[in-house]
C-alpha cells in the first residue's frame, strides 16, 4: 500500500501560500473578523509556525494588502488600441470584478482597516491610485499633462472607489449600469474641465473623433440631448 506524504514547503513557497489563504478568507469577511487561528488551520499548519513566517497579524495583513494591490492596479491596464470610451469600459469591468470577488478585502485596502495608521498601508492604497493615474494618462497621450486634466484623472479614480465602496453596501444599482455610469462621469469631468482649458479641449476633440456612434461617451451626448429636449 502506498502512503502519501506530504512536501515540505520552502520557506517563501510556505509565505505565499499563508497570503493566498488570508487573501481567500479577507475576499468573505473583514480582515479584523480573521483570526491567526483560522489562518493557520486553512493552511494546515500550526499557529505558531504562522509566526515563524510573519510576525504577526498586521505584517501578514499587509502582505496580503500588497499581493492585492497589485491584482487591482493591473487591472488599470489596458491594450492602447480603439476608442477611449471603450479603453475606459473594459478598465471598469475588471475593476468591478476585483470588488465582486474581493468585498471586504477591497473595502479594507481602501478603508484601513486594522492597519488604519499604517504607513504601508496608506503607501499601498496611494501606490494603487498613482499607478491608475499613470495608466489613465497613458491611455489619453498626456506626456506632460495640464493641471485641470490632473484634477479630472485623480477626480475621477476617487469616484470611482467611493462609487465601488457605496455599491458593495446593498449592491442596489446593477454593476453593469455603474461601469458605464463610472466612464460617463470620466467623459462628462473631461468635457466641463477642457471648457476651461483650451490645450485640455484640443486633446480631448482629438480623442473624441475616433469614438463611434454606439461608443459610450457617444451614448452620453444622445442621454443629454433627450434630458434637455424633454418636457
Amino acid at each position: 500500500m502506498t502512503t502519501g506524504v506530504r512536501r515540505r514547503m520552502g520557506v517563501e513557497e510556505r509565505r505565499q501560500q499563508l497570503i493566498g489563504v488570508a487573501l481567500e478568507l479577507f475576499s468573505r469577511r473583514s480582515p479584523d473578523e480573521v483570526s491567526i487561528d483560522e489562518i493557520a488551520s486553512k493552511a494546515g499548519i500550526s499557529r505558531p509556525l504562522v509566526y515563524h513566517y510573519f510576525p504577526g497579524k498586521l505584517s501578514l495583513y499587509e502582505a496580503a494588502l500588497r499581493r492585492a494591490s497589485d491584482d487591482l492596479a493591473s487591472r488599470f491596464v489596458e491594450p492602447h488600441e480603439g476608442p477611449l470610451g471603450a479603453r475606459l469600459l473594459r478598465v471598469m469591468g475588471r475593476y468591478f470584478d476585483f470588488v465582486d470577488e474581493h468585498g471586504p478585502g477591497f473595502s479594507a485596502l481602501m478603508r484601513g482597516g486594522p492597519a488604519v495608521g499604517s504607513s504601508t498601508t496608506n503607501a499601498l492604497v496611494d501606490s494603487v491610485r498613482q499607478r491608475a493615474y499613470e495608466q489613465i494618462l497613458s491611455h489619453m497621450g498626456a506626456v506632460d499633462p495640464p493641471a485641470r486634466l490632473e484634477l479630472v484623472v485623480r477626480s475621477w479614480i476617487s469616484l470611482a472607489e467611493s462609487t465601488a465602496l457605496i455599491w458593495l453596501d446593498g449592491r442596489r444599482i446593477p454593476r453593469a449600469e455603474l461601469e458605464v455610469q463610472l466612464v460617463h462621469d470620466f467623459a462628462a469631468l473631461a468635457a466641463v474641465a477642457a471648457a476651461h482649458d483650451e490645450e485640455l479641449g484640443t486633446l480631448l476633440r482629438g480623442l473624441l473623433k475616433d469614438e463611434p456612434g454606439d461608443g459610450p461617451f457617444t451614448d452620453l451626448v444622445t442621454r443629454l440631448i433627450a434630458l434637455a429636449s424633454s418636457p
